[in-house]
């Protein structure tokens, strides 16, 4: 008896020794104000990344593989000004931080962010505003927060890479756009208070969604039962995209039954933005509903519909700038009294998803997700080369280009062309800036006139429309197989059918169109010829594209005391297929029907390691190769006209070089981090390698040589699609971002990235023109600089918040060495070569030629910002107004520009660059001057 007590109580006391001497972390979180219990309040341990949530009482532990020394606790929950606390942690002994606050952030400064992405900067048609922006913008590192608010207004790129390099997921599902591989951000513009909730996974880090790109990922969770409960009511107005902006939207939270609901609704438009005649009419509309089954299943349906219409602005040549400054459009003229856009782009895009989240256990999850997109994506433009059939049998007609801006209709062409009378281009500039924009009644009269002698319309207005339907479907599993490791893993499935045409949507007072190429009298459609086009039909091309996806990836994530790391594999079979519903006349035998089926296989690898020097200094290394299907883009020569893929002509032949390929990219990146309680810094040296990549563009050129007409007559002048084919590129560069909590209320910040960008070989590159197709060896690119934006940006500012709520912050920025995009077709074979004979220009001059292709830089520039706010509580509710002015001294900047290819050859190029002013000179983008936002909201 007296033996069992004793080793009874030898037992017990052994096990609440061995209990205290246990290494413990252990407190709890309240409200500031109402000092009332703060659940769900997330506890990160810097050092080691270990987190925790507090209990209904406030509460939280750590209990296991608790780091020694001095570290440092983040305290965060969304809502609430994060704090972060730091401690000592000794062996065998607890720290017991009881009582620890977080204040209500009633300045809501997420606001800051979310407002300051103006939609035309971040989904654009044009390469010069490709922007990963959106893609940066739920980021809480400062270099990356300041790329995405203060560079983007230049058109900064992270890391000189486009957007199709980073993933977009909306609950789990991937929204990048099969066509170009870039988000489409206009889906679900207007929505910014139901898509705060977001996860963003830098460069090669590990994402537990997919593989993600090298610039990561980012996923924007939209479950009702996750938004944060209560409503709110926006107003906004600015003269940088569009003039008023309203939001209204309610988070239901969970309630009885296990139901949560979230409903948005918003509304933006504006006559114009800051460019002339850039209306803005787009409508938002956004529900999500989750059913709880129970502590297992839950089910949630989310549905977003975005309509939205807005008017283009034009690049311009300096002449044009100088003559009308940086707000002028080329595209609108006056009718009625009002100003009319001839391009506008309309969006109209519905999403629709399911997604049930299963949890197997404590330790593990199934989120499996079915989406389905539809709808049209519209760009109108004016056509001015209507024709009609004669009695004769000939084709007659054409008009003359209805844009002010025509370059024979600029001071510069008359000066060219008419040197000893100069009081043409005199007239011709007065009449540029007196009457600078479309004169539609004129197109009007010219069609009235035509339909009075039984003729067809001259000029037309259409749309080139792509109606996408796309299905995804996934599933992404996360579990925790110990407390060290994390699995994650998923397979996609991605099926899109892209209907590809063009259509009539106002024939500006005429009575049909002839769906015949004017040009060359070609017919569209072979299948239905000499057909009269009406409102609503479809004429000039007509094809489908499909694409089939399958993928899948795996990551093993493993975190230790002192060192994480990761590893990560992808594989992915991509199937794309042209059908062509026109036989065009000019590629009889390849364009009717369907085309060759392709299939790329691209695979991904990489891997990552995080070690903690101290709870202060960290390393982390990521590397990765990913090769991946080019995009639908660039992967048809001319999908418009004919089945012919990059590279290889319709027999099969290939043309030069290999035939089409996947990309393959390299990168690695390496990082410095240094945290303490008051400054919290980053610095990153990054390489990439882009190789084996195609680019497509269509253009007129004088110049270019090798095509004949139907009697073996050379043409030197011809509307071209221009094929880069096995581009190499080169980024190598580092960034920083460095912030100082000085004061309570004051803190400094910086930022910076510098880089080099460049073509690092010399790619194949040929040009076709209708069934005509001409190799110019390879176009002499390499070293020169890739046109990404500013490849060196600086960033220094401070922000102030008072404890009375308000808040004021200034940053200036400075930007270097952009440059404008070269031309590839001028530094081919073509450029020393006679068009109409072939042989050498024996006028020739090495020096100048060198001259001549010099690629231009802009210069550098500063811009100055600022941003203020100030909140009021007025019991349970909350109101908020801030304000900001970009560009404060109204800085003039190029943000982007392209060589024209219209002088393809040396003689061309060289006679335009004597003039003082060039007819064909490079068309640039300028920035915004002086511009504000004003926001006012109300919480409940």
């Amino acid at each position: 008896m007296k033996k069992g007590l004793f080793i009874f109580l030898l037992g017990f006391f052994s096990i609440f020794t061995a209990f205290a001497q246990q290494t413990i972390i252990k407190g709890s979180v309240k409200d500031a104000i109402s000092f009332e219990p703060i659940p769900d309040v997330t506890i990160t341990i810097e050092e080691t990344q270990q987190t925790t949530q507090t209990n209904s009482f406030g509460e939280f532990v750590f209990s296991s593989n608790v780091p020694l020394g001095e570290q440092v606790l983040k305290i965060s929950k969304e809502g609430y000004v994060n704090k972060r606390y730091p401690i000592v942690v000794n062996e065998g002994q607890t720290v017991n931080i009881t009582d620890m606050t977080l204040e209500f952030d009633a300045l809501d400064a997420s606001d800051l962010f979310t407002i300051s992405l103006s939609d035309d900067e971040l989904d654009d048609d044009t390469s010069a505003s490709d922007n990963i922006s959106g893609l940066l913008s739920s980021s809480k590192d400062i270099f990356q927060r300041t790329a995405a608010f203060e560079f983007s207004p230049s058109f900064f790129r992270v890391r000189g890479l486009d957007s199709d390099n980073g993933s977009l997921l909306i609950n789990g599902i991937e929204m990048n756009k099969l066509y170009n591989g870039r988000p489409q951000w206009s889906n679900w513009g207007g929505l910014n208070d139901v898509l705060r909730n977001q996860e963003l996974t830098s460069g090669l880090t590990p994402s537990a969604y997919n593989f993600g790109g090298i610039l990561g990922s980012t996923n924007i969770n939209v479950r009702a039962s996750q938004a944060r409960p209560g409503g709110r009511v926006t107003y906004s107005s600015s003269n940088r995209s569009y003039t008023n902006r309203l939001m209204v939207k309610y988070a239901s939270g969970l309630v009885e039954g296990g139901w949560a609901y979230t409903i948005s609704a918003g509304r933006r438009w504006g006559n114009e933005g800051y460019q002339d005649a850039t209306l803005y009419d787009s409508n938002s509309f956004f529900a999500s509903v989750e059913k709880k089954i129970n502590d297992k299943h839950s089910l949630n349906f989310t549905g977003i519909y975005a309509p939205n219409r807005r008017g283009k602005s034009s690049p311009n040549t300096q002449e044009v700038f100088d003559l009308k400054g940086i707000k002028y459009n080329e595209y609108w003229g006056w009718q009625d009294g009002k100003k009319r856009n001839s391009r506008i782009k309309e969006v109209e895009e519905p999403i629709i998803m399911l997604n049930h989240y299963w949890n197997i256990n404590s330790k593990t999850t199934l989120n499996t997700n079915v989406a389905y997109q539809f709808g049209k994506l519209g760009n109108s433009r004016l056509d001015y080369n209507g024709n009609s059939l004669m009695p004769s049998g000939d084709i007659e007609g054409g008009g003359a280009n209805p844009s002010r801006a025509y370059y024979q209709l600029l001071p510069s062409y008359l000066l060219r062309n008419f040197p000893d009378n100069p009081e043409f281009a005199f007239g011709a500039q007065q009449e540029f800036v007196n009457n600078g924009q479309i004169n539609w009644n004129s197109l009007y009269q010219s069609n009235i006139a035509n339909a009075n002698s039984g003729l067809n319309s001259i000029y037309v207005l259409y749309e080139d429309r792509v109606d996408d339907t796309q299905t995804t479907i996934n599933s992404i599993l996360n579990t925790e197989l110990n407390e060290n490791i994390i699995l994650n893993a998923s397979i996609n499935y991605k099926h899109l059918k892209s209907e590809n045409f063009a259509e009539i949507i106002d024939l500006l007072g005429g009575t049909g169109y002839l769906n015949v190429d004017g040009f060359d009298a070609l017919q569209f459609d072979l299948q239905n010829p000499n057909q009269i086009a009406d409102v609503g039909d479809t004429f000039r091309y007509n094809y489908n594209l499909t694409a089939d996806i399958i993928s899948g990836y795996a990551q093993a994530q493993f975190k230790y005391n002192k060192v994480d790391f990761f590893l990560a594999a992808s594989v992915t079979n991509t199937q794309y297929q042209r059908e062509g519903l026109y036989e065009n006349e000019a590629n009889i035998g390849n364009s009717f029907g369907k085309g060759e089926n392709l299939t790329f296989t691209g695979i991904g690898a990489k891997g990552g390691l995080t070690y903690k020097i101290t709870g202060k200094h960290v390393l982390d290394i990521n590397a990765g190769y990913i090769t991946k299907a080019p995009s639908l883009r660039n992967t048809y020569t001319n999908s418009r006209s004919n089945h012919d893929i990059i590279n290889i002509n319709s027999s099969g032949t290939i043309i030069s070089g290999e035939g089409i390929t996947e990309e393959k990219i390299t990168s690695v990146d390496a990082s410095y981090i240094f945290r303490s309680p008051i400054v919290k810094a980053k610095l990153t040296g990054f390489y990439t390698t882009i190789k084996d990549a195609n680019e497509i563009s269509f253009f007129y050129a004088d110049g270019v040589g090798g095509f004949f007409d139907d009697n073996d007559i050379a043409q030197s002048n011809e509307f071209i699609s221009e094929v880069l084919q096995g581009i190499d590129k080169r980024h190598i560069g580092a960034e920083f971002g460095i912030e100082a909590q000085v004061t309570p209320t004051i803190k400094l910040k910086a930022a910076g990235s510098f880089g080099q960008y460049t073509y690092d070989n010399n790619p194949n590159l040929y040009v076709s023109a209708d069934d005509q197709t001409v190799s110019f060896g390879v176009a002499t690119l390499k070293d020169y600089k890739l046109a990404v934006g500013p490849q060196k940006a600086y960033s220094v500012g401070f922000e102030y918040r008072d404890p009375d709520y308000w808040w004021f912050g200034a940053t200036a920025n400075f930007f270097d060495d952009t440059y404008v995009d070269v031309s590839p077709l001028v530094r081919s074979s073509n450029f020393y070569k006679d068009p109409l004979d072939g042989l050498p220009f024996n006028d020739y001059d090495e020096d100048l030629a060198r001259e001549l292709l010099r690629q231009e830089k802009f210069d550098n520039y500063m811009v100055v910002n600022l941003i203020g706010g100030k909140s009021w509580r007025v019991g349970e509710y909350f109101i908020g107004f801030f304000a900001s002015i970009g560009n404060v001294f109204n800085t003039e900047y190029r943000t982007g520009g392209f060589e024209q290819g219209r002088n393809a050859n040396y003689r061309e190029l060289r006679d335009d660059k004597a003039l003082n002013t060039p007819v064909f000179g490079p068309k640039y983008w300028y920035g915004r001057g002086t511009n504000y936002f004003v926001n006012l909201n109300f919480r409940f």
